[in-house]
C-alpha cells in the first residue's frame, strides 16, 4: 500500500492540475515530495524502532498513513494536498523502515531468503500497479478515489497488526540522538530540494547550489556528530561489515538505474507516440511486475538453501540486457514485442533483490536490525529520488523545458500532429539515453560484489 501511493498519483497529476489549478511547483511536489520525505526520515525511524519496538512503530505507521490518506481525499489545494502527502509519507516511513527488521527477527536464517523475496515484491509491484489502478480509478470515480482505496485497508491492517504481530527483537532502552536526527535529515532534504528542483529548473542555478552546498555541509556535520555521539542514531560501525558496506552500495546503484522506470514507461506509453490509454499501459507493463513476482520467491528460496552469491550479478546482468535492448526502442512498440525486454528488467530485479537484501539484514547484529534495514531503504529511496532528477535533467538537456513541463503533466496529447512530430523524436533521444545510462549503472552495480570482501572487516557474531 505505501509502496502503490508513490506513483498512483503520477497518473492523475493532469487531473489534479486541472481541477485543483496547480503551478507546475506545487504539481512536482505532489508527486515528489513522498520520496523525499520519506528518504529524510527513514534512519531516523529506525533508529527509534531499536530503541521503542518495531512492531509498536509498525503499527503507528498504518495509523499514520491511513490518517494521511482520509486528509488527501478532502484536499482541496494542491498546497494542502503537499502537507496531507507528507502525513503519509511519515507512515510510509515507519512502514518502510520496519517492514524488512520484523521479517528477519520472525524467520529462521534458512528462510529469510523467501520472506524477504515475498516481501520484495509487494514493494516493488505495489509501484508498477500504482500506475493503472491510479488511471482506473481518476478515470471511473475521480482523483479522490486513489486515496479512499487506503482508508478500507489501512483500517483493517492496522487492526491486524496491533493484534497479530508481537515484538521479537531486542529492545534496548537508549537515548535519542536528536542532534544526529536533525541534521541528517535537514542535511538529505536539502540535498534531494536542490537536485529534484535542478532537474526541472525551478530554481536559479546560484539557489540550485546553494541548496546542494547547504545539504553536504550539513551531511559532513552529521557524520562529525555520529562520530563523537555516545548513542549514535547512525551506527557507523556497521559499515566495518563487508556484506552490509557492499551490499548497500549495490541497492543504491540499483535503485538509481530502476527507480524512474515506471515513469519513463508510463510517459512513453501514454504519450504521443504511443497514444494508449492507463489500462492499456498497465497491461504492457505486465511483464515487468510478472516476472519480478515470480523470480523473487523462488530465488529467496534457492539462496536458503546454496547461499550462492551468483544470483546477485545474474539478476543485475539481465536487468542491463532488458535495459540494452529498451535503449533500442522505437517511437511505437508492439506489446509481444515488449515482453522480452520488460520481463529481463523485472526478473533481473527480482533475481538481485532477495538474496542481496538477506545477505545485509542476516550481516548485523539482531538489536541493530531496524537501523539496518532504515540503511537500506533510505537507500533505495535516496537512490530513486536521484533516478527522478536524472531522468528530468536529461530530458531538460535533450528537449526544450517547457515540452517536458507538458510533457510531465499529462497536456501534450493535446498538441497538433506536427507538434507531436517535433516531439517524438526528441523524446526518443532521451528515452534511449536513459536506458542507456540505466543499463551501465546495472553493471556498475555488480562492482560491490567482486570487491565485496575487501571493504570491511566482516562482522562476527
Amino acid at each position: 500500500m505505501a509502496s502503490l501511493d508513490r506513483n498512483i498519483v503520477v497518473i492523475a497529476l493532469p487531473t489534479i492540475a486541472t481541477l485543483l489549478h496547480t503551478s507546475l511547483l506545487t504539481l512536482v511536489w505532489i508527486a515528489l515530495g513522498y520520496w523525499v520525505v520519506t528518504a529524510s526520515v527513514l534512519l531516523n525511524f529506525g533508529r527509534l524502532a531499536d530503541i521503542f519496538g518495531r512492531v509498536r512503530l509498525y503499527n503507528i505507521g498504518f495509523a499514520l498513513f491511513t490518517v494521511g490518506s482520509a486528509l488527501c481525499s478532502v484536499s482541496t489545494t494542491g498546497e494542502q494536498l503537499i502537507v496531507f502527502r507528507i502525513v503519509q509519507a511519515f507512515g510510509a516511513a515507519f512502514l518502510f523502515s520496519n517492514s524488512a527488521a520484523i521479517l528477519t527477527d520472525s524467520f529462521p536464517e534458512n528462510e529469510r531468503g523467501r520472506a524477504l523475496g515475498l516481501n520484495q515484491v509487494s514493494i516493488v509491484v505495489g509501484s508498477v500497479i500504482g500506475l493503472t489502478f491510479g488511471g482506473f480509478l481518476t478515470s471511473y470515480l475521480g482523483w479522490r478515489s486513489i486515496f479512499w482505496i487506503n482508508i478500507p485497508i489501512g483500517v483493517f491492517a492496522t487492526i491486524w497488526a496491533y493484534w497479530k504481530l508481537h515484538e521479537l527483537g531486542t529492545i534496548r532502552r537508549e537515548k535519542i540522538d536528536w542532534l544526529g536526527n536533525a541534521t541528517l535529515a535537514t542535511g538529505l532534504l536539502l540535498l534531494l530540494i536542490g537536485i529534484t528542483f535542478a532537474s526541472f529548473q525551478i530554481f536559479t542555478f546560484v539557489q540550485d547550489l546553494f541548496t546542494i552546498i547547504c545539504g553536504v555541509v550539513l551531511i559532513i556535520v552529521f557524520y562529525f556528530v555520529e562520530k563523537h555521539a555516545i548513542r549514535p542514531m547512525f551506527d557507523l560501525s556497521l559499515f566495518r561489515i563487508d556484506l552490509f558496506t557492499g551490499g548497500n552500495i549495490a541497492i543504491f546503484l540499483n535503485a538509481l538505474a530502476r527507480g524512474a522506470f515506471t515513469l519513463v514507461m508510463a510517459f512513453y506509453l501514454q504519450g504521443s507516440s504511443m497514444n494508449l490509454t492507463p489500462l492499456e499501459a498497465g497491461i504492457y507493463l505486465i511483464p515487468v511486475s510478472a516476472s519480478l513476482a515470480l523470480f523473487a520467491p523462488i530465488t529467496g528460496w534457492l539462496f536458503d538453501r546454496s547461499k550462492s552469491r551468483i544470483f546477485i550479478p545474474i539478476g543485475l546482468v539481465l536487468s542491463a540486457i532488458g535495459f540494452l535492448i529498451l535503449s533500442g526502442i522505437g517511437p511505437t512498440i508492439s506489446f509481444s514485442s515488449s515482453i522480452l525486454p520488460l520481463a529481463l528488467v523485472g526478473s533481473g530485479m527480482g533475481i538481485f533483490a532477495s538474496p542481496n537484501r538477506t545477505m545485509i539484514m542476516s550481516s548485523v547484529p539482531s538489536h541493530r536490525r531496524g537501523i539496518a534495514a532504515a540503511i537500506s531503504t533510505t537507500l533505495v529511496m535516496m537512490g530513486s529520488a536521484f533516478s527522478i532528477g536524472m531522468v528530468f535533467l536529461i530530458f531538460t538537456q535533450v528537449m526544450p523545458l517547457n515540452i517536458v513541463q507538458t510533457l510531465f503533466i499529462g497536456t501534450h496529447t493535446t498538441h497538433s500532429d506536427l507538434t507531436r512530430t517535433m516531439i517524438v523524436p526528441e523524446f526518443m533521444n532521451a528515452l534511449h539515453l536513459i536506458f542507456l545510462i540505466s543499463a551501465i549503472l546495472m553493471l556498475l552495480s555488480i562492482i560491490p560484489f567482486f570487491v565485496r570482501p575487501h571493504l570491511g572487516r566482516r562482522f562476527q557474531s
